[in-house]
């Protein structure tokens, strides 16, 4: 049978990782909270984040998904799910440093040398676009073309949609090429912003706008490609359901059960008509319901982080962690804040934050319908079994 139970590894590094949000990052939140009311940005600066890493760094909490030839900790996706649990326990969007994003160590090693290792220094920062104006979760029909010329590619298009685009040093850009028997596909690219790309922020409901990348005649060698001309498309999906199996999702997780803590506190002390809120029928079933959620969210991101571990292939239970794990964060936070009443709704508690930052996970990396369509896929073809879990 799976076993549940952490390891006292794991429970140390858990209790570590608390440590570190309670005592560095959510003194943050007041700051940031303010900054928003006053118009300005509502993020950790450049330098509060060096400071906060270099913190986090003399803790032991550095490359904790690194392999252990780049100096990280190499933690499993279990562990990896449940130091995101942590983090998720606050709306400030940190992580440790020394880590890079999964895709680039399938660089060659000229490649790494120039990108992947100042990644993971915190030299070079990364964005990962694949997104178009008229191109979402149809990725291979991608527009944005890479035509070669002599010894190298010239890329037109634009990207959107694109997260820390706005602060990117570099990018890994899908683009739809054809190869030397006439095939058409996607291939990617490594491309530096002083290759010539231009980004400029899409204003949205949440609080981190993402960026529209433009690409005109942006010149790249053919040293920067990434892998086989026309397979660009697996290697974007090495990233994507990474994310949506054991990281989204337990940040996810992490979230709701400070959100339903705070609901209980709040309805246990304030009073309405003689009594407190815990006292109303409503608001009991109200907080149990976020509960049941709140369990099954977990449970279903520390599996997807078993099958991760067990060499499984993940895309299946990442569809169902994703898909699951987006709906419970928008209902816990709906609860919540109907909970708080119009303190939940001001800006004055962090609840209105996670409540516009939660919308967005019903659509971005794989909307609801997407990863629905790709789990009745898989079961209408016989490639999973109705019910399986090991």
């Amino acid at each position: 049978m799976i076993d549940f139970e952490p390891t006292d590894e794991q429970r140390a590094i858990r209790e570590t990782v608390r440590r570190f949000v309670d005592k560095e990052l959510l003194p943050f939140e007041p700051l940031l909270m303010e900054r928003d009311i006053n118009g300005l940005e509502p993020h950790l600066t450049d330098a509060e984040e060096r400071q906060l890493r270099e913190k986090a760094k003399a803790s032991g909490l550095w490359g904790v998904d690194t392999p252990e030839e780049y100096g990280g900790a190499d933690l499993d996706w279990g562990t990896q799910a449940l130091i995101n649990m942590e983090l998720g326990r606050t709306f400030i969007p940190f992580t440790f440093g020394g880590s890079a994003q999964e895709i680039l160590y399938r660089l060659n090693d000229d490649q790494k040398r120039r990108y992947l290792v100042p990644t993971i220094q915190g030299e070079k920062r990364f964005c990962f676009m694949l997104s178009e104006p008229g191109v979402g979760s149809d990725a291979r029909n991608i527009q944005t073309t890479a035509v070669r010329d002599g010894d190298g590619w010239v890329i037109n298009g634009e990207k959107t949609w694109i997260s820390r685009g706005n602060d990117a040093d570099y990018g890994v850009a899908f683009c739809r090429t054809r190869d030397d028997s006439g095939t058409y596909g996607v291939t990617a690219f490594l491309v530096d912003r002083d290759m010539g790309w231009k980004s400029s922020p899409v204003p949205v409901m949440g609080v981190r706008n993402p960026a529209t990348i433009s690409f005109q005649d942006v010149r790249v060698p053919d040293d920067n490609r990434f892998g086989e001309v026309n397979a660009g498309f697996d290697v974007a999906m090495r990233l994507i359901h990474r994310n949506r199996a054991v990281v989204m999702p337990a940040l996810w997780a992490g979230a709701c059960e400070r959100l339903l803590e705070m609901a209980i506190d709040y309805a246990k002390n304030r009073v309405t008509w003689g009594e407190p809120l815990a006292d109303r029928e409503n608001i009991r079933f109200m907080i149990a319901e976020s509960e049941v959620e709140l369990r099954t969210l977990k449970l279903l991101t520390l599996h997807a982080a078993w099958v991760g571990d067990t060499g499984r292939d993940p895309r299946h239970s990442s569809c169902f962690t994703k898909f699951h794990g987006a709906r419970v964060a928008n209902a816990i936070v709906d609860r919540v804040l109907q909970i708080h009443g119009g303190m939940g709704y001001s800006k004055e508690l962090p609840i209105e934050r996670w409540y516009r930052d939660f919308r967005i996970a019903r659509i971005y990396e794989g909307t609801d319908e997407i990863n629905l369509l790709s789990i009745s896929r898989n079961l209408l073809r016989g490639y999973d079994k109705v019910g399986q879990v090991w």
